[in-house]
């Protein structure tokens, strides 16, 4: 008998061993699995806008919801967007503004790091290749995202090389 009841004393410890684990595990693979309200505002005779709010929709990471700005310069200046980074579309996710073609996995680590003082990030203009303005062949031209906080102050976040 006391065998048996170390037997079942070792089951038990491993079960106990066993559920901690999957218990500490349970809020990393919920916290990777957030999904993010994100607002897009665009002008309405933008296409690439759709395009790049699809990418972002079909991530499942984002609730996305998609609006036509008739004043585009007054939301970007009331975010806090410098003017010469300006893109084609703004958006607002996690309280940050994204302004043009960002690819995703650069949203995710803003959202997941949150550096002090960062407002947003942007690549201004609407690059080629970039996400939203994918071309047949898969060309794409150098671009970089930009961090850019409310004191004027900009960074590099990401940099994305060209590929012919």
């Amino acid at each position: 008998m006391r065998q048996d009841r170390l037997a079942l004393d070792r089951r038990g410890a491993l079960a106990v061993v066993l559920g901690a684990g999957a218990a500490l595990a349970a809020p990393s693979a919920l916290a990777q699995q957030t999904r993010h309200a994100m607002h897009v505002r665009r002008d309405a005779g933008c296409g690439c806008c759709l395009a790049w709010a699809e990418i972002m929709g079909r991530s499942g990471r984002f609730t996305m919801t998609v609006t036509i700005e008739a004043d585009m310069s007054a939301l970007k200046q009331s975010l806090g967007v410098p003017r010469d980074l300006a893109s084609c579309h703004t958006a607002t996710v996690a309280g940050f503004a994204i302004e043009g073609h960002v690819p995703l996995s650069d949203i995710l680590r803003l959202i997941g790091t949150r550096p002090a003082g960062v407002l947003g990030l942007a690549v201004p203009g609407m690059p080629i290749g970039s996400p939203g303005m994918e071309q047949p062949g898969g060309g794409r031209d150098a671009f970089a995202v930009i961090a850019f906080s409310g004191d004027g102050a900009r960074q590099i976040f990401a940099r994305y090389p060209a590929r012919g």
